[in-house]
């Protein structure tokens, strides 16, 4: 194995064990019922104040439009999500976050923040600043459409 090789499995292996242990650790303090997936649509409702399709959720968080009904039909039914047929378009829909859906957000938000400044704190604010380029550059590089064989 050359050292590249062992400097990407390495990488990636660190990247694999880190993701599984922070959705855990999210989990346990996310309010009753909210999923991690449940949340997330939520934060991106909430951060680009208009509505979206979901095809357009789908695509963001880089899911099949089925997971994203899936998880659009709960939050619906939870009454955090208002979701209408878009009037310009009878084939499509539009989702809105509620009122509800922000409170829930917050909340998660509120119980959320000790664990993720807690982790900042102790990793130290400057490894954090200097991780988060490479960070984005990662997610970049798995974020592009790889070309069909």
């Amino acid at each position: 194995m050359s050292e590249e090789d062992a400097l990407a499995s390495a990488l990636f292996s660190e990247m694999l064990v880190a993701e599984h242990l922070v959705r855990a650790r999210v989990a346990r303090v996310l309010p009753k019922g909210m999923e991690l997936s449940h949340f997330a649509v939520l934060d991106y409702l909430a951060q680009s104040k208009e509505e979206r399709t979901p095809a357009d959720l789908a695509r963001a968080f880089h899911l099949t439009r089925g997971a994203m009904t899936n998880t659009l039909a709960k939050l619906e039914w939870a009454g955090h999500v208002h979701i209408r047929p878009d009037w310009d378009d009878a084939r499509r829909k539009r989702v809105a976050i509620s009122s509800s859906g922000r409170a829930a957000r917050d909340s998660a938000l509120a119980a959320l923040r000790p664990v993720l400044t807690g982790a900042v704190r102790g990793i130290g604010a400057d490894k954090v600043r200097a991780a988060l380029p490479v960070l984005r550059e990662v997610r970049a590089r798995f974020g592009e459409v790889p070309p069909k064989d």
